[in-house]
C-alpha cells in the first residue's frame, strides 16, 4: 500500500489474538504497522510481532524491489513492535539500527544488540537523518506509553509516524469507525499519562502534518482536526460529550431497578444522552472508555463482604489508575444490613481531581421505598441542572443570580455577523446598575468583534468557570473571526436572541 510516491506500508494483520495485551479484547483484530521510506537510502519503521515477521519480511523484500535497507528505525520496544529486529538484523546485517538511549538498553535486554557501533546510531530530540529529499526528525515522547517511545517527522512528505499515539484497536482491513475502538485504545493503553501525551501534541502542533501513521490502525489523512481535537480531549481529561453514564451491579434486581428509575427522570429532563452498563455483563475496558467519553457519572452497586461488589471494585479501580477527573459523580448504594459502599467509593477517589459529588446520594436498604424515589429525583435534579438552563423551554430566563458571577475573570463574548457566530475572551465586564440592569463590557475596537457588536447590537456573556481548558482560550483568544470560524463541525446552543453561548465551562 502506498502512503506517498515514496513511502509504503508493510505492516501485518492479526486476526488470531483475542486479547490484546493480554486484557482487552479486539474482535476486529489487530495491526502491528510498518514503513518504509524509498529514497537515495532506505529506512524501515519499526518490525512487527515475531509470530507474523516471515510475512512482513515478504513484503519488506517486495517493496525493496532488489534492493536493500541501509536503516530500521525503532521507535517502540514493545514486543509487538520490536519481535522481529533479530531476524532483520539476520537477513540484513548491513543495516544500521537508529533508535534512541532508552530504546538500546531494552534491545540489549531483548535481542543482545548493543549499542555504540559501526551498526548503530543513537538519536535524541530534534536531531535528524538525510535519506536523500526525505529528512526525518526524531522527536521523543516518553511514556506514550513506554519510557523509550520516540515519533518520527518526515518533513518531504508532511508524514508523522507515531509510534503508538493515534492507534486503534481493530485491522485496518476490518471496516468499522474510527473513533470508537481508538477511544479504547487511548484510555486502556495510554489514558494514565495525559501530561506526556500534552506534551507530545505541543510538539507535534509546530509540524506541519499531513499524514499520521500510527503503529496500529489505519494509517490517517488530511483534514486531521477530529484525530488531533479527540487527542487533546481525552489527554486533558475533558468531557467528550454531555450526558449521564450509569454502571452498575446488581444482585437481586433491586439495585438494577433503581438505576432504570434513574434513567427514565433523566431522559424527562432533557438529558442528551443517557447509558446504562452492567458491570458484570459488560467489557471492563468498554465501560471505562464511556466513563471518560461522558460529562457525568453515577456508581450504584451493593455492599458485598463489607465491601464493594467485586465488578464495581474493578472498575473503580480502572478509572482511579487512568487518572479520572474532571466529572460529576452520583452515587447508589445498596444493602440489607450494612450499606457502606458510597463510603468507600469516596475513599477510592481521594486521590482523584476535580470530582464534583452529587450533593444528594441514595442508600437503599434491600428494596425501594417511596423516600428512595424523591432521593432518585432530585440526584435527576442535579445531574441536569445544566441541561435544563441550556434548553429555551425549561431555562430560567429571569435567574439574576448570573449577575453574582460577574467580577475580575475571563469571559467569552459570542455575536453573529449574519452568517457566522464569533467568539472572543474578554476580561472586563462590570454591572453599571440594577434598575434598570445594565452591563459594561470593554473590547479592544481592533477586535472584529467589536466591529459586529456596533453593527448588530447584540451579544452575549460567558462567564469562564475556573475548569475551563487551555484549548477555550487558544480558540477565542489567539485567533480572528475575521479568518477563522471558531465554531467550525460543532453545533453550538442558542438563546433566544439567536447568539450562541457555549455548553461547557461557564
Amino acid at each position: 500500500m502506498e502512503i506517498s510516491n515514496t513511502i509504503r506500508y508493510i505492516g501485518v494483520n492479526d486476526h488470531k489474538t483475542d486479547l490484546f495485551e493480554g486484557q482487552y479484547q479486539i474482535k476486529s483484530g489487530i495491526s502491528y504497522n510498518s514503513y518504509l521510506i524509498l529514497d537515495d537510502k532506505t529506512a524501515v519503521m519499526d518490525t512487527v510481532d515475531a509470530r507474523f515477521s516471515h510475512e512482513w519480511l515478504d513484503a519488506l523484500q517486495r517493496e525493496l524491489g532488489g534492493r536493500k535497507p541501509d536503516y530500521l528505525i525503532i521507535q517502540h520496544m514493545e514486543p509487538d513492535h520490536s519481535g522481529s529486529i533479530a531476524r532483520f538484523l539476520s537477513a540484513y546485517p548491513d543495516a544500521t539500527i537508529v533508535s534512541n538511549e532508552k530504546a538500546f538498553a531494552m534491545m540489549q535486554k531483548f535481542f543482545g544488540v548493543p549499542k555504540d557501533t559501526d551498526k548503530t546510531l543513537t538519536v535524541g530530540e530534534g536531531d535528524t537523518l538525510t535519506l536523500g529529499q526525505h529528512t526525518l526528525t526524531f522527536v521523543l515522547a516518553p511514556m506514550v506509553h513506554w519510557p523509550e517511545v520516540m515519533v518520527t517527522y518526515d518533513a518531504l512528505d508532511k508524514v508523522l509516524f507515531s509510534a503508538d499515539g493515534f492507534g486503534k484497536f481493530g485491522a485496518p482491513d476490518v471496516d468499522e469507525p474510527w473513533k470508537d475502538e481508538a477511544r479504547r485504545y487511548y484510555i486502556g493503553i495510554v489514558g494514565k499519562y495525559g501530561p506526556q501525551v500534552q506534551a507530545l501534541l505541543k510538539k507535534a502542533s509546530g509540524l506541519d502534518i499531513e499524514t499520521i501513521c500510527p503503529l496500529h490502525g489505519p494509517v490517517l489523512h488530511a483534514p486531521l482536526e477530529q484525530y488531533l481535537n479527540l487527542y487533546q480531549t481525552w489527554s486533558s481529561y475533558q468531557p467528550e460529550e454531555e450526558g449521564v453514564l450509569i454502571a452498575y451491579t446488581s444482585v437481586y434486581g433491586n439495585t438494577q431497578a433503581a438505576v432504570r428509575k434513574l434513567a427514565e427522570k433523566l431522559r424527562g429532563l432533557n438529558c442528551p444522552r443517557v447509558e446504562l452498563r452492567d458491570l458484570a455483563r459488560t467489557d471492563s475496558d468498554q465501560v471505562v472508555a464511556d466513563a471518560f467519553r461522558f460529562s457525568k457519572l453515577v456508581l450504584a452497586t451493593t455492599t458485598y463482604n463489607a465491601g464493594l461488589f467485586p465488578y464495581m471494585r474493578r472498575f473503580v479501580e480502572y478509572l482511579t489508575e487512568r487518572n479520572f477527573q474532571n466529572r460529576t459523580v452520583g452515587l447508589i448504594e445498596n444493602g440489607s444490613w450494612a450499606p457502606r459502599t458510597n463510603k468507600l467509593i469516596h475513599e477510592a477517589f481521594a486521590g482523584s481531581k476535580n470530582i464534583t459529588w452529587l450533593e444528594d446520594e441514595l442508600t437503599i436498604n434491600a428494596a425501594m421505598t417511596e423516600e428512595n424515589q424523591q432521593t432518585l429525583q432530585k440526584m435527576a435534579e442535579e445531574l441536569c441542572q445544566d441541561y435544563i438552563a441550556q434548553d429555551s423551554n425549561t431555562a430560567d430566563k429571569q435567574d439574576m443570580t448570573a449577575l453574582f458571577k460577574i467580577g475580575y475573570g475571563l469571559y467569552v463574548v459570542t455575536c453573529r455577523d449574519g452568517e457566522r457566530d464569533n467568539g472572543l475572551i474578554v476580561n472586563t465586564v462590570t454591572q453599571v446598575t440594577d434598575t434598570p440592569n445594565r452591563i459594561a463590557v470593554t473590547i479592544n475596537k481592533e477586535n472584529y468583534s467589536h466591529h459586529v457588536i456596533k453593527q448588530t447590537g447584540k451579544m452575549n456573556i460567558n462567564c469562564l468557570s475556573t475548569e475551563a481548558p487551555f484549548a477555550v482560550f487558544e480558540k477565542f483568544g489567539f485567533m480572528s473571526g475575521r479568518n477563522v470560524d471558531k465554531f467550525e463541525g460543532c453545533e453550538p446552543l442558542r438563546s433566544d436572541n439567536g447568539l450562541v453561548f457555549l455548553p461547557r465551562y461557564i
